[in-house]
């Protein structure tokens, strides 16, 4: 039988002007796909064309990371935009990163919704349409990744895109599978050793355990360490150096 093999992500291009998120450059080393943020709820042109050539470096699959345009808010606050406003927005995202992804040698391969957007498309159907039309009308050969369960990937596989499901590192779940909500006792992991341990389970057992102790079944074809936690690095090189001595084999899951 062949190794597991999963893709390490990260949320990145995050800084804005002078203000610094995260350190890029170490997840980078860590990681396999980075959804870099396309400036509607973080990063800035500068901050992007830099992560794309960072990734491009390193090999590093690059991702669209796109949301609300929600600056304020960084992109964490539901918005109840129109669905044709809202597939605009996204094309308007892929665009702009598509064109530093290029400038440093490199393309977007797929696309990852971000915070309350991402956490919408889970059953929000007019959402999800939008999103995935606005994906197949950029690229119909981009990926979307997303929630296992989540109504966008069933929509986006009825309409001929390819999918990809992930877990995250250092978020909990509830039971049914959804991420705990932040501000939830138990919805953001701290501890690298636990965290670490999880995702080995994830990964070779295609389990975890959820903040109510109870077992629930998970299908991932990527990890998601957050670059904005704190000790984001520190988090994502024990999640990496576990899944190696535990045989599994790390490696971008678009190919």
């Amino acid at each position: 039988m062949s190794a597991p093999r999963i893709d390490l992500n990260s949320d990145l291009g995050e800084a804005f002007g002078i203000w610094p998120m995260g350190d890029d450059e170490a997840m980078l080393d860590l990681v396999t796909s980075a959804n870099v943020a396309c400036g509607f709820h973080a990063g800035d042109p500068s901050v992007a064309r830099r992560t794309c050539a960072a990734a491009a470096q390193r090999g590093v699959t690059v991702g669209a990371h796109v949301s609300y345009r929600d600056l304020a808010g960084f992109g964490r606050r539901f918005i109840d935009v129109a669905p044709a406003e809202l597939a605009a927005d996204l094309l308007y995202q892929m665009g702009a990163l598509q064109a530093m992804a290029r400038a440093a040698g490199t393309r977007i391969r797929y696309v990852k919704p971000h915070g309350a957007l991402y956490n919408a498309i889970v059953h929000h159907e007019a959402q999800a349409a939008a999103v995935v039309e606005a994906v197949l009308a950029f690229d119909p050969d981009l990926v979307l990744l997303g929630l296992p369960g989540a109504v966008v990937l069933d929509l986006a596989a009825d309409a001929g895109l390819a999918t990809a499901t992930e877990a995250f590192a250092d978020r909990g779940y509830l039971p049914d599978g959804t991420l705990a909500p932040r501000g939830t006792d138990g919805a953001v992991l701290h501890d690298a050793a636990d965290v670490a341990a999880r995702m080995v389970q994830l990964v070779t057992t295609g389990t975890l355990t959820a903040i109510d102790s109870s077992t629930i079944t998970i299908e991932a074809d990527s990890i998601c360490t957050h670059g904005d936690s704190p000790g984001a690095v520190r988090l994502a090189a024990a999640v990496r150096e576990a899944l190696l001595d535990a045989g599994v084999e790390i490696g971008a899951f678009v190919s």
